[in-house]
């Protein structure tokens, strides 16, 4: 990563949200923490990896972390060469920092949590609560479910990027119950006869419990019945490939075995929307929606928790009664945005979520655009090429190159011009713009 310091603006006598001993309001810059989770490339081929600079030490990089959850907290770096966390640092003034909307709405700390992933196994079946189940579980349990906060995310792709993301349709759903006999046998023929006899358009209330009950049967079924069942489904289509093609789901499916062999898991993806995102493209979840990335590398923006609730595909906890109970089981393909351009060369990511937007700059070699201030904050990270970044009334330009990362305060203009060879690409997060109309 980039060389950690202060970037000072010019002082402000005047400014009223200024305190005397209060931090500057300068752009700073960052380190990101990384997190060497198993499903995580390695080297080169990770782009967490390249950015953090730790090509050379073999071990995964999954997920870079920029922001103040106390898991991974990112952190700046003194003119002394001491270290301090973002966090620290915006609690010692976080009107000035993050703004006073912002101060005021979550608490006086930064609301999003924004990482890049290198995904290079799938990871696990899971949901994310909402805010009641957060506060309950991690009541219950804080080892486990280490924050109060809900956890809606956005996911933009870098590299293709691959996921399941919510149920099936119900035609869907009843083409897997007819032509996968391994899944109808553990559902059971009771739900099975619900689900087939389901209309597409009843008001979703039936359909949804009839979806919730086959779907609790498949992940509560033993580990040996799963076992048998995945066993005969290998079996058969093994039998079927010099015959028929495979469906992209059965592929997945037999990928999915191979690297997970025996996991409830992989048969129950048959029940989730296989999603496959090309560069530039981005996927929200919400709350209580089952998911779980695949593959390919992607820019994530979150809110400030790391609160995960699994049932399949892992080696870690599994919670499957909570997971199956939270869900809300709505059948439908999720929502692909395409990003809205706001000005040249900067396209916007909006999901339905006050914590957090996401703007993707490519600026060409020798081109420039200005970000006016906005009343919250904002974390800046240079994914390829090189450039100069300035702040308002910020007497001398940053360099800014691949792997560098800045937190920009409220109210704080910046002006980026690409000077490098080929592209300049940033990614920001920020608050979302709807939240402050």
């Amino acid at each position: 990563m980039g060389g950690l310091g202060l970037l000072l603006p010019a002082d402000r006598e005047h400014d009223p949200e200024l305190e005397p001993c209060s931090p500057p309001k300068g752009v700073l810059r960052l380190r990101g923490a990384v997190q060497h989770y198993e499903w995580g490339s390695r080297g080169d081929a990770s782009l967490v990896a390249r950015l953090a600079g730790e090509t050379e030490e073999g071990r995964p990089c999954a997920e870079l972390w920029m922001g103040t959850h106390p898991a991974a907290p990112s952190s700046l770096a003194s003119d002394d060469g001491g270290a301090v966390s973002l966090r620290e640092w915006l609690a010692r003034n976080p009107a000035a920092l993050l703004g006073r909307v912002v101060t005021a709405r979550w608490d006086g700390d930064l609301p999003f949590l924004f990482k890049v992933l290198s995904v290079a196994k799938p990871l696990s079946i899971q949901a994310h609560p909402d805010r009641e189940l957060a506060r309950a579980l991690h009541a219950l349990r804080p080892t486990t479910y280490r924050d109060a906060n809900h956890k809606p995310e956005m996911a933009v792709a870098v590299t293709e990027f691959r996921a399941l993301c919510g149920f099936v349709s119900v035609q869907e759903l009843k083409d897997v119950l007819r032509t996968v006999p391994e899944v109808r046998m553990l559902v059971g023929k009771e739900d099975v006869v619900k689900l087939m006899t389901a209309k597409e358009h009843d008001g979703g209330i039936g359909v949804r419990s009839y979806l919730q009950s086959a779907f609790t049967k498949l992940m509560a079924t033993s580990k040996e019945a799963v076992a048998e069942a995945i066993s005969k489904l290998r079996s058969r289509l093994n039998g079927e490939i010099k015959i028929r093609t495979f469906t992209e789901k059965e592929q997945l499916v037999l990928s999915l075995e191979q690297q997970y062999p025996g996991d409830v898991g992989v048969l129950s993806a048959f029940f989730f929307n296989y999603v496959k995102l090309r560069p530039g493209e981005a996927l929200y979840i919400g709350a209580n929606e089952p998911h779980a990335y695949l593959s390919g590398e992607c820019v994530e923006c979150m809110a400030t928790s790391d609160n995960v609730i699994r049932a399949g595909l892992t080696p870690k906890y599994k919670d499957v009664q909570t997971l199956c109970s939270m869900l809300t089981y709505k059948q439908m393909f999720p929502e692909i945005l395409q990003g809205v351009l706001v000005q040249p060369y900067v396209i916007r990511y909006t999901p339905p979520f006050d914590e957090f937007e996401v703007d993707r700059y490519l600026l060409p070699q020798g081109e420039s655009v200005t970000m006016l201030p906005v009343p919250g904050p904002s974390i800046f990270l240079v994914m390829t090429g090189e450039g100069e970044i300035q702040a308002d009334g910020m007497p001398d330009e940053g360099v800014a190159k691949e792997g560098d990362v800045f937190f920009v305060p409220a109210r704080t203009e910046v002006k980026l011009h690409a000077s490098g060879p080929g592209c300049l690409q940033l990614y920001r997060a920020g608050v979302n713009s709807r939240f402050f109309c």
